[in-house]
């Protein structure tokens, strides 16, 4: 298959280009640079650097190159961000898509997996979460996904357009050659940042919020390793490639682990005793995240394979340790 993978230079991007590689498929990459590093893509994919809000750009990659299907990682993800700043989201994330839509139809590329969110649902009705529950994002970030997810089933009614949403929870790890990995800035991310501490650029960890309740009064989260992630994106391609339906899917372990449980399984794999500072709660986090993956491994095959969480810490701290300043060395 040729796939563009968009934002394939960011963080899961870059994993799921280097994923499809490996499986032998050619990758083309179109990122903007402006999250994303140049160093993250593959050597074997074809990059072109541009924005998909600029329909010119799109028209000139979708008229260069064959493409078979899209993959969609062309987004900003900052929550806090979103919130100080939400036309830059709502700019990007969805006129982005938008742009990227038009030059879909125009081009008759019918078939895109988007990467999407479990900001998407807001505060939780149910745990585990299913896809069917109620979506009420309560930040910009989660609101731009949600009606980037409608643009698509809208467009796949009006234009028979066949699309995969992904909606994953927290993405963490790095890939086991240790040659990429997670780089933000700012870092918003509970597992690199603990990893900050044994690599010298902070002096401990902050817990928000120790009266959650939670079985040790910390917040709980489903941890999905990025390469994982990846080969669900991969799965998703191949399920509309073979006819499949238009669909949503959670992609998370099933398995929800405490702040307190992160910090204490880093401190064994980093043998570094990572100091804790207890703080209040941060507005708007809920006690706990963890979704149902049921759907996408009885449609899609999907089944993580890196789900230890001491795998997940060891294959970051690989990562970390190595890089201690990203891709900016």
């Amino acid at each position: 298959m040729r796939i563009l993978v968009l934002g394939g230079a960011g963080y899961i991007g870059s994993h799921t280009a280097l994923e499809l590689v490996k499986a032998g498929h050619d990758v083309i990459i179109a990122d903007n640079l402006v999250t994303g590093y140049r160093s993250a893509v593959p050597e074997t994919a074809k990059f072109y650097e541009g924005d998909i809000r600029d329909a010119a750009f799109l028209d000139e990659l979708f008229s260069s190159e064959k493409i078979d299907a899209v993959i969609h990682f062309a987004a900003f993800s900052l929550v806090g961000e979103s919130v100080t700043n939400p036309l830059k989201y709502y700019d990007n994330n969805l006129c982005g898509t938008k742009v990227l839509l038009e030059a879909m139809v125009r081009h008759g590329i019918d078939k895109i997996v988007f990467s999407s969110t479990a900001a998407t649902y807001g505060e939780p009705e149910n745990i585990p979460i299913l896809e069917s529950d109620r979506t009420c994002p309560t930040n910009p970030y989660g609101e731009t996904k949600l009606a980037m997810e409608k643009m698509f089933h809208w467009t796949a009614k009006a234009h028979g357009l066949r699309y995969v949403s992904l909606r994953y929870f927290n993405a963490c790890g790095a890939d086991e050659s240790g040659t990429i990995g997670e780089a933000h800035n700012p870092e918003s991310h509970l597992i690199p940042l603990i990893l900050q501490v044994p690599n010298g650029k902070r002096e401990a960890i902050s817990i928000y919020g120790t009266d959650y309740d939670t079985p040790d009064g910390t917040c709980i989260r489903d941890y999905i390793h990025v390469t994982d992630l990846a080969q669900a994106h991969i799965l998703a391609v191949q399920y509309l490639m073979n006819g499949g339906e238009s669909d949503i899917f959670n992609l998370g372990n099933g398995i929800g682990y405490s702040v307190r449980e992160v910090i204490e399984t880093a401190r064994t794999v980093t043998g570094h005793s990572i100091p804790a500072i207890e703080t209040e709660r941060r507005a708007g986090d809920p006690a706990r995240l963890v979704a149902s993956s049921e759907k996408a491994r009885k449609i899609l095959g999907w089944n993580p394979v890196h789900d230890s969480l001491e795998e997940i810490i060891a294959s970051a701290w690989n990562w970390h340790k190595n890089h201690p300043n990203g891709y900016k060395e």
